[in-house]
């Protein structure tokens, strides 16, 4: 059993607000894109952010591929997705079940779900409340996507999201993130009547110490704007 941020002892639960309704995906052109309810297709969030990416983090990325070769790069890159996706994975039991479940003893299992109740204890307890999940949000018409979690973070409605890090991170090296946010907030909106204006970026190291970034309700159009932008751009292009 969890401690409330006001004191009181509660185990939190999942509350039914809304009504998430599963979007199928499809791959156009090898990239993500979403089938929502009036048939259309549309790009996901994460193929408008990586299909907009500046050139200076495309460049700092090859650089970093050359700098400790191919194979080695893809091993990082494949060790940091599965531990993401198992990490993910015990959130997600733990936001539906108040339960994360066992991991056995598998050692990457271990890992994963030690990093995911240092983000319970140190994140999501602060959460007064869930209303979702793996979130599946539409904005008409531009764009879809999948929010980690949807609920009221210190008393506010808010976007949340899980991360995993190799290493620990600067704010300013995760722009894209709070983009990504923001990306999701205005589709809850546009779809739910919602007026989320806050979003969390709950991260944990490999190991395991905990990050969180917020974005305040006072620079949440900032972020918008920066998503719309790369909205615009990617539709220029495409």
């Amino acid at each position: 059993m969890l401690v409330c941020p006001h004191g009181a002892s509660a185990i939190l639960m999942l509350q039914s607000k809304f009504n998430y309704n599963l979007l199928n995906r499809t791959s156009i052109d090898g990239k993500r894109h979403y089938c929502l309810p009036d048939g259309s297709k549309v790009p996901s969030v994460t193929t408008i952010l990586d299909a907009t990416k500046s050139e200076e983090k495309r460049q700092a990325l090859a650089q970093w591929r050359r700098s400790v070769g191919a194979a080695k790069a893809q091993e990082i890159t494949t060790e940091a997705a599965g531990r993401g996706t198992r990490m993910h994975k015990w959130l997600e039991n733990y936001v539906k079940t108040d339960d994360t479940g066992s991991p056995g003893t598998n050692p990457f299992s271990i890992q994963s779900h030690q990093m995911a109740q240092t983000i319970i204890a140190q994140g999501l307890s602060n959460c007064d409340e869930f209303w979702g999940v793996e979130v599946p949000v539409y904005y008409s018409g531009l764009y879809a996507g999948t929010s980690d979690c949807v609920g009221l973070w210190k008393g506010k409605p808010a976007i949340l999201d899980f991360k995993q890090t190799n290493k620990l991170k600067k704010r300013e090296w995760i722009d894209d993130y709070f983009i990504q946010l923001a990306a999701y907030a205005l589709a809850h909106n546009n779809t739910h009547e919602t007026d989320i204006k806050t979003g969390v970026i709950l991260m944990c190291s490999a190991d395991n110490i905990y990050q969180e970034f917020e974005i305040l309700e006072s620079e949440f159009s900032h972020w918008a704007d920066q998503w719309l932008s790369r909205v615009e751009l990617y539709y220029s292009r495409n």
